[in-house]
């Protein structure tokens, strides 16, 4: 007997990293190993999923910035070049370690890996790999939800109204244009929430949001249901919180599936320990050592000794962490509708980069975890928020508490000691971004050009990834040059409209760089 839902929910996400100007950039990997790693193993998992006819309904944002490098034909063509230099070295790699068993079977899997994904990428998708998801939606295995513009994080950049509505409506419109259709869910970027964002949700068509656990359970009133029901604000937009014990045998690190010993070691990589002569064509071209794709231990443990991968070890391994999670949702979901006396529904979001590219194995993991459900149980089924809106509309009416995820949940990864600096100039671009749209309304040609750059250039700087970075200290001199230079741009678009001195050289080569929102309306900026 069925007793309650599960939504999985992938967020799918990265920074808008486009670098025309240069041949080759290290930042730019951070999307070709996650298409080799995560997007396109998922799109696998789905096609095979359908193909057996097995029944899924799954959740997955898909942000703006990511939608744009997906599309971008530049990016397209970066990582087919990416792919060929795998591809070659998962050849070298196979003669290398042929008289090495343990090593030998798993750089034929590379080879397979690589080769596979270069057929799905160029021949089956035509390098459209947004054409696969959307595919995936329109027949009703997906549902993908939208996220603001540049993932700007809304309860530090909301300064004024039209920083929020920008980041929001510049989404929507994308989001239509692409998918053919309106959002009906987003995913708050860092799930960050303050009270009055949803009104700005409401008038953008967008139906329900997500929020991390004390959200809902800090809401006022408090919520009868906890996390295991939505709460609708008083804009009539839904709430929908994180279950903790779902997220916690993923996501910790000291619990979580993906630190056991059997898996494979994100951190020991080729790109490092081989000779530099051998390894050099598939480094940094500046002979920087970087990852490479290629790792051919397992986790082991906490020492520096790692013992050899086994593929076939580490599937094992992932089937039985899938029995184990859903034995637990199983218990879990008995349990509260004997409490509740309604169907519950378990809310379990993560970042999609984790299932694959962090966690090798897991969209493995989804795959058995999906055919599972379908076949071995009956308590339990797949569902997305909107399918439980649809089958209970009735839900209590509460506010949920500003709050995030991330460290301590209220902020302060985006907001500390490291980043802190940046929000005066963010502030004070929104209200120049504001008085500029004011100013100039309805406006067209070079006019119109420069106001719509100026709105990419503010959305660009508000990214919640650089004081992301900033807080982790990890490529920290990109952040912090990728805000101000963003900055920069907007502040003399501004000096130049302002003094009736555009200079369209300059500004046509900052539309070809930061090309990010062809259709973007400046007018979302005015006064509302």
């Amino acid at each position: 007997m069925e007793k309650g839902l599960l939504s999985i929910v992938l967020h799918a996400h990265l920074p808008f990293v486009r670098h025309p100007e240069h041949e080759y950039f290290l930042e730019e990997n951070w999307l070709y190993e996650a298409i080799s790693e995560t997007y396109i193993p998922l799109i696998h998992m789905f096609e095979g999923l359908e193909r057996d006819g097995v029944p899924f309904r799954l959740t997955m944002s898909l942000t703006p910035t990511l939608i744009s490098m997906l599309k971008d034909p530049l990016l397209q063509e970066r990582y087919v070049r990416h792919l060929d230099r795998l591809i070659e070295l998962a050849g070298k790699e196979i003669d290398r370690t042929r008289f090495e068993p343990a090593y030998h079977d798993t750089a034929l899997h590379y080879y397979y890996q690589f080769t596979q994904a270069r057929d799905t990428f160029v021949n089956r998708y035509y390098r459209d790999l947004i054409w696969a998801f959307k595919r995936f939606q329109d027949r009703g295995y997906l549902e993908i939800l939208t996220c603001g513009a540049t993932h700007g994080f809304l309860p530090l950049v909301n300064r004024t109204p039209g920083a929020v509505r920008g980041q929001i409506q510049t989404a929507v419109k994308q989001y239509e244009k692409v998918f053919g259709r309106k959002p009906v869910g987003i995913w708050l970027p860092e799930c960050g929430y303050v009270p009055g964002v949803d009104r700005y949700l409401k008038s953008a068509g967008i139906r329900y949001f997500l929020v991390d656990t004390h959200g809902i359970l800090h809401a006022s009133p408090r919520p009868k249901f906890g996390v295991f029901a939505p709460i609708y604000c008083n804009s009539s937009v839904a709430a929908f919180g994180r279950d903790f014990e779902s997220s916690k045998q993923v996501w910790s690190a000291e619990e979580g599936y993906p630190g056991d010993y059997d898996y494979r070691e994100y951190y020991r990589d080729i790109g490092f320990d081989l000779d530099f002569e051998y390894i050099k064509p598939y480094i940094a071209p500046d002979g920087l050592r970087v990852s490479t794709g290629f790792k051919y231990h397992r986790i082991t443990g906490a020492g520096d000794h790692k013992e050899t991968y086994s593929r076939a070890r580490a599937l094992e391994k992932a089937a039985t962490h899938a029995g184990n999670f859903l034995f637990n949702r199983q218990k879990q979901v008995e349990c509260l509708y004997e409490f509740m006396g309604r169907k519950p529904i378990v809310v379990a979001p993560y970042d999609a980069e984790l299932y694959g590219h962090w966690w090798y194995e897991g969209p493995d993991f989804l795959n058995f975890l999906i055919r599972k459900i379908a076949y071995d149980q009956d308590t339990i089924r797949l569902a997305t928020p909107l399918d439980y809106l649809k089958q209970f509309p009735v839900n209590q009416v509460s506010t949920p508490s500003m709050s995030s995820w991330g460290w301590k949940g209220y902020s302060e990864t985006w907001l500390s000691g490291a980043n802190e600096w940046i929000y005066p100039h963010l502030h004070k671009a929104s209200l120049r971004m504001g008085e500029l749209a004011n100013r100039f309304l309805n406006q067209n040609g070079i006019v119109e050009r420069s106001l719509n750059q100026a709105a990419r250039e503010l959305l660009l700087a508000q990214s919640s990834d650089w004081a992301f970075i900033m807080h982790t200290g990890t490529m920290v001199p990109y952040a912090v040059k990728r805000t101000k230079n963003h900055l920069l741009n907007f502040t003399r678009i501004y000096e130049d409209l302002i003094n009736n001195s555009v200079d369209e050289g300059w500004l046509k080569e900052l539309e070809d760089k930061d090309n990010i929102f062809p259709e973007v309306d400046y007018r979302v900026f005015c006064d509302q």
